[in-house]
């Protein structure tokens, strides 16, 4: 199934939108005041050792410490340690102490309150490979499934002749160079021996705690990650980010090239494909299904739980049928809501009891199916005594509503709104689209004191852009009445 990728370009903050079929199933979020950490690399200083957790927390120069546990430092991985009892883990003492200054690699973004999660293995990517600088291995992705073609890219990377002071670096093939000829493998371990030699020397001579080595923004990123095999069109509304797209493809993915394509529509590019409707939606709790059912999904600290439901869905020929129906629905439609709404860890799903068990292994077979496009790594067990299924999927990342909403202070933190910072970018859309669609001498924003002053003070850099873009005054008036989610733009 081919997908569509659209990108939003804001001076404020990237949006990128996977659409399959006409439905939107991924969305990514870079906001230039809080870019996400996964893949940078720093020199970290050890400011806590904890035998009791077998961890460190590092200092990386963020204002929460980051958490590196034992196994990230070992020559085995974490996953090797949890499915081989024989394998022991050295105390965390015998490898670190307090004040070591340490080269690491985030793994998994801050999220909630918990700081950053650490690798001292460090990997650096590109479209086709992954470098790793410390390990001689040489593997190719489990998803590249045809053992000749396996043994044929294994053989490439072997026949490479790269040596640093460290020794011969080893690589990982990614799924995107499934069918790649050897000099695109080639180019690829050249590129990732220059970014190396670039880093390497970079930890020479920084000073811990700081950053070395930032991974791309979020649409370089993209592109990078994706293969050129599952991608139909790439769209993208802003001149600048398209000729840089178009510059990084042709130099890394040439047979992306006739896909990037500049939007240059009347109507801005996530209201023509109908993403902002869809991203409204992954916010709510409730998710209608086609038959009538729904879905209700709660995010808490410890789970997610999703509740399947008939509904307004009465069935045809008996109640059995009915459940299975709408259970097979639901299958489909929460694995595309885990993607959406970036939903991971550990999750509960209370699908409709069935007594019949060929029912139950064919809903477990179409959510499995349903999982596979999914590129977070997931886990599902089977149907519990209790009718429900568990399931893990890795969370790498903040989900959608914990980047887009806040805790409510009107209800007392028992649900979320949206933050003041989110409302000030829909009020720049509004205005964007207002000045495109119609005349007006100037714009006068009705929204609450909060975001009045959030637009004056830390946005006020990106709302003189604008009103120099449109070439009309914007004035602002708040109302003592109006909930932080209320806004109103008015043509003057």
């Amino acid at each position: 199934m081919k997908e569509e990728i659209l990108i939003n370009v804001t001076p404020q903050e990237r949006r990128a939108a996977v659409v399959e079929n006409g439905m939107l199933q991924e969305l990514y979020l870079e906001r230039e005041s809080s870019r996400g950490l996964v893949g940078n690399i720093y020199r970290g200083k050890v400011i806590r050792v904890l035998p009791g957790m077998q961890a460190a927390f590092i200092n990386i120069g963020r204002e929460r410490s980051a958490f590196l546990h034992a196994a990230e430092i070992l020559p085995i991985s974490e996953t090797e340690l949890i499915e081989n009892d024989n394998i022991a883990t050295p105390d965390i003492n015998e490898l670190l102490h307090l004040g070591q200054t340490i080269t690491v690699q985030v793994i998994k973004d801050e999220i909630g309150t918990k700081g950053a999660r650490l690798t001292t293995h460090l990997t650096i990517p590109s479209h086709a490979l992954v470098m790793m600088p410390d390990n001689k291995h040489v593997g190719v992705s489990q998803r590249i499934e045809d053992e000749s073609e396996r043994k044929r890219l294994k053989s490439i990377l072997l026949a490479l002749e790269y040596e640093n002071e460290e020794g011969a670096p080893g690589y990982i093939v990614r799924t995107a160079a499934e069918g790649a000829e050897a000099e695109e493998l080639k180019r690829d371990a050249d590129f990732l021996q220059r970014i190396w030699k670039t880093i390497r020397l970079e930890i020479r001579r920084s000073k811990a705690p700081c950053l070395v080595h930032a991974d791309l923004d979020l649409t370089l990123r993209l592109i990078r990650d994706i293969s050129p095999y599952d991608v139909e069109k790439i769209r993208v509304d802003s001149t600048d980010v398209h000729a840089r797209l178009l510059s990084f493809v042709e130099e890394f993915v040439p047979a992306l090239k006739p896909c990037v394509e500049l939007y240059s529509g009347e109507r801005p590019i996530f209201d023509a494909f109908n993403i902002e409707d869809e991203i409204e939606k992954a916010l709510h709790r409730k998710v209608q299904l086609k038959s009538g059912g729904y879905l209700i999904i709660e995010q808490t600290e410890a789970m997610v739980t999703i509740d399947v439901n008939t509904g307004a869905f009465v069935g045809y020929r008996n109640l059995e049928d009915t459940i299975f129906k709408t259970n097979l629905e639901a299958a489909s439609a929460l694995a595309r809501q885990l993607r959406l709404r970036n939903l991971g860890g550990i999750v509960i799903i209370d699908f409709i009891d069935m007594k019949d068990e060929e029912h139950k292994r064919q809903v477990l077979r179409t959510l499995e199916k349903a999982l596979e496009r999914d590129h977070a790594k997931t886990h599902i067990s089977e149907v519990s005594s209790l009718g429900l299924v568990q399931m893990t999927r890795k969370r790498t990342r903040e989900s959608l509503e914990h980047l887009l909403c806040e805790s409510c202070p009107t209800c007392d933190n028992r649900g979320n709104i949206k933050t003041s910072q989110t409302i000030c970018y829909e009020i720049f859309r509004e205005l964007y689209r207002s000045a495109r669609a119609y005349e007006a001498q100037k714009y006068l924003v009705l929204a609450t004191q909060q975001v009045v002053d959030r637009m004056l003070d830390e946005e006020a850099s990106y709302l003189a852009e604008l009103e120099a873009m449109i070439g009309k005054p914007i004035r602002f008036q708040a109302e003592r009445l109006y909930t932080q989610e209320q806004f109103d733009v008015v043509l003057l």
